[in-house]
């Protein structure tokens, strides 16, 4: 009786790829959940932080009205928009 060694050899590279995709998932699986956390956390406080800058926004800006500061109110919009057209954000609006 002869030995196929073409397909034991298929047999051990089956088992190896396996054992090799078994030691991937088992590290993988709990960095990703690690991520999962560290995302969830980032998403939180990025809401926390909106909500304080929308309302630091409108009371600034009511702020600068009362007081007639427009000098003050342009050169922060030029900032502002000149920011939001180098990031590319107005030119994509416009389109």
């Amino acid at each position: 009786m002869e030995i196929n060694w073409v397909v034991v050899g298929w047999i051990i590279d089956m088992i190896l790829n396996g054992v090799a995709w078994l030691i991937i998932a088992a590290v993988s699986l709990p960095l990703i959940d690690i991520a999962d956390k560290l995302t969830r956390k980032a998403l939180k406080s990025m809401d926390k932080i909106d909500v304080w800058i929308r309302e630091f926004v409108e009371n600034s800006f009511e702020w600068v009205l009362k007081k007639n500061l427009t000098i003050l109110s342009s050169i922060v919009l030029l900032i502002v928009l000149g920011t939001l057209s180098q990031l590319g954000v107005i030119p994509k609006l416009i389109t």
